[in-house]
C-alpha cells in the first residue's frame, strides 16, 4: 500500500531505524499513532507500545480500551503510564490547580516571550499536557531501554508545528523539528522519530478505517482553543485552492532544517534539572517548575 510504502522510504531516506533498534511507539489510542504501530509491526520491527493517561474523562478511557485491545490482537507489549500515579492528579485538575495560583508568566516556566499571559498562569491543558506527556514519554522510554521512540506526528501535524514556531518567532525550537527531532544528543533523551513525516493526515484516515482499528477520531476535548487548531483551520482554508500548501511548507523547511540545526547544535550545552536530573534546558526542567506551583 502506498501509505506502506512511504513509510518504509522515510524510514529509509533518513536512517530513522534498524531492525537492531529497540522500539517503543508513542500511543493515544488514537488513528496516527495506532497506525504506525501496525505498519512498524508488519514490517518486522518488532515494536512496544506505551501510552500516558492523562484521565481525561471518557476520551483517553475509551482510547486506553482501544490501544489496549488493538495490542492484545496483535500480541504487542503495552506499557501504560498513568498521570495519576505519576504526578498524583488527573490533567484536568492539574490545569486547575496551576491556573489558580497567583500571578505569573509562562516565561517563568521556560515557555517563550509570546505566550505570556499578565494575569495567573492561565496555561492550557495542552501546554501543560505536552510538558508532562514528552517528560514522562522520555524517562519510561529510557528505563525500558529503548533506543528510539516513535511519535504518531504526520505531514500535517509537522505544517501547523512549523507554522506555529515561524508566527510565534520560535526558531530554536523550529530548528528541532523534522523526521528525526532535536539538535543535540544526550545519554538521558531517547531519540524521537516520525516514520508518518510525509503521509497526510487523510492517508492516516483512509488506511485506518480500510484496516478496522480500533479508533475513534474525535480531538481531544481538551484542545479546543488551542493554537494548533487556529493554525489548521487557515492552512485547511489555504489547502482547498492552493492543493500543495501543507507540502510546500515541510519542504520548504526540509531545505533550511540542515542550517538551522547546525547553528544552534554549536551553540547548546545540555543541562540538567536539579530537582530531577532529567535534561533540561535550564537549572529546572519545565515540568518541575509546573509542578512546584501546585505545591
Amino acid at each position: 500500500m502506498q501509505i506502506e510504502n512511504k513509510v518504509k522510504q522515510t524510514i529509509k531516506k533518513y536512517k530513522l531505524l534498524s531492525k537492531k533498534d529497540r522500539i517503543l511507539v508513542a500511543c493515544s489510542g488514537g488513528k496516527d499513532s495506532t497506525t504506525i504501530l501496525y505498519i512498524l509491526n508488519k514490517l518486522g520491527y518488532k515494536p512496544e507500545a506505551i501510552t500516558v493517561d492523562a484521565l481525561i474523562g471518557n476520551y483517553t478511557k475509551h482510547n486506553l480500551k482501544n490501544i489496549t485491545e488493538f495490542c492484545k490482537q496483535h500480541n504487542i507489549r503495552l506499557h501504560v503510564i498513568s498521570f495519576r500515579k505519576e504526578f498524583g492528579y488527573s490533567l484536568c485538575y492539574l490545569k486547575s490547580l496551576i491556573n489558580s495560583k497567583g500571578s505569573g508568566t509562562k516565561k517563568e516556566l521556560g515557555i517563550p516571550e509570546q505566550r505570556s499571559c499578565s494575569k495567573g498562569f492561565n496555561l492550557k491543558s495542552c501546554t501543560i499536557c505536552g510538558v508532562l506527556r514528552r517528560y514522562l514519554l522520555n524517562k519510561h522510554a529510557r528505563k525500558l531501554k529503548a533506543t528510539k521512540l516513535i511519535t504518531g506526528h504526520n505531514l500535517n501535524d509537522e505544517a501547523q508545528a512549523i507554522m506555529m514556531n515561524l508566527f510565534k518567532n520560535n526558531i530554536e525550537i523550529l530548528s528541532r523539528l523534522g523526521p528525526s527531532t532535536g539538535t543535540i544528543k544526550d545519554k538521558k533523551f531517547v531519540q524521537r522519530v516520525k516514520p508518518l513525516y510525509f503521509v497526510t493526515e487523510q492517508e492516516v484516515i483512509d488506511y485506518s478505517k480500510k484496516q478496522k482499528f480500533p479508533v475513534k477520531y474525535s480531538h481531544c476535548p481538551c484542545r479546543a482553543g488551542a493554537y494548533r487548531d487556529d493554525i489548521n483551520k487557515v492552512l485547511e482554508k489555504y489547502e482547498k485552492t492552493n492543493p500543495y500548501t501543507t507540502k510546500n511548507i515541510v519542504k520548504w523547511f526540509l531545505k533550511i532544517s540542515p542550517n538551522l540545526k547546525q547553528k544552534f547544535k554549536s551553540t547548546q550545552k545540555q543541562a540538567y534539572c536539579k530537582d530531577c536530573g532529567e535534561p533540561s534546558r535550564k537549572d529546572q526542567c519545565m515540568t518541575c517548575q509546573i509542578l512546584a506551583k501546585i505545591k
